[in-house]
């Protein structure tokens, strides 16, 4: 069950206070994991590439642990907008570039709510085969709510998104809700198929239901010297 589409008024009340509480204290739920990526980069740290880059602020913070730093995003706006960010970096590109397109072999590949807008199992594929033995590959996603599980999880995120945005962003924003300035995109696996799929694909990879509606996958291809996973 997905409570953020329950129909009963009072819920839905309650819905529409808490969204109305959260636009008053923003924060980015997909920025928050930025400090779970860097520490857990691989040992070595020559390449690294973030698929759907968005504004940049990841590649960012990355070029000052790779040698070199690709951002992709399919998004123009979003391009700009990380190059801009970017432009004092002279170990970072940023482009349009494809999964499929692109060659390796790489140390780290991230993405941020990026893996449910792809052909999945096709992405974990080019990821597996563009990530040297030892590369290591850290998503951050979203899935569809199927289970009691999945419901429990979504509730704690209700309940605690407004305590951090009360902490990450004290003083009340005036205006109304602002929307996103990225695509939106419902998920369509649950994570229970999702995990399937991974595990499948990527033997040993570990996935973990997180606070504010997210997950995280990480995985180390076999082989290389990888460098430890910090303790879940």
């Amino acid at each position: 069950m997905d409570i953020r589409r329950v129909e009963n008024p009072v819920v839905r009340r309650a819905a529409q206070g808490l969204h109305n509480f959260n636009c008053r204290h923003p924060w980015s739920h997909n920025d928050h994991f930025h400090r779970w990526i860097l520490a857990n980069l691989p040992a070595h740290r020559g390449t690294a590439i973030d698929i759907g880059c968005g504004q940049g602020g990841l590649v960012a913070q990355l070029a000052g642990e790779f040698t070199r730093v690709r951002g992709t995003d399919l998004d123009a706006g979003m391009r700009a907008e990380a190059a801009r960010r970017c432009a004092g970096l002279t170990n970072v590109t940023i482009d349009d570039s494809q999964l499929a397109e692109l060659d390796g072999p790489v140390d780290l590949i991230t993405m941020i709510a990026v893996l449910h807008h792809l052909d999945v199992e096709q992405a974990l594929i080019d990821v597996k085969r563009l990530l040297r033995p030892g590369g290591r590959f850290l998503a951050v996603g979203l899935a569809a709510p199927s289970s009691l599980r999945d419901t429990a999880w979504d509730l704690a995120s209700a309940v605690t998104n407004p305590l951090i945005g009360l902490i990450k962003h004290p003083r009340p924003v005036p205006g109304g809700p602002v929307p996103p300035p990225f695509p939106v995109r419902d998920p369509q696996l649950s994570f229970d198929q999702l995990q399937t799929m991974v595990r499948d694909v990527m033997p040993g990879a570990q996935m973990r239901r997180r606070l504010a509606f997210r997950h995280t996958i990480s995985w180390t291809k076999p082989g290389g010297q990888a460098g430890a996973l910090l303790p879940e």
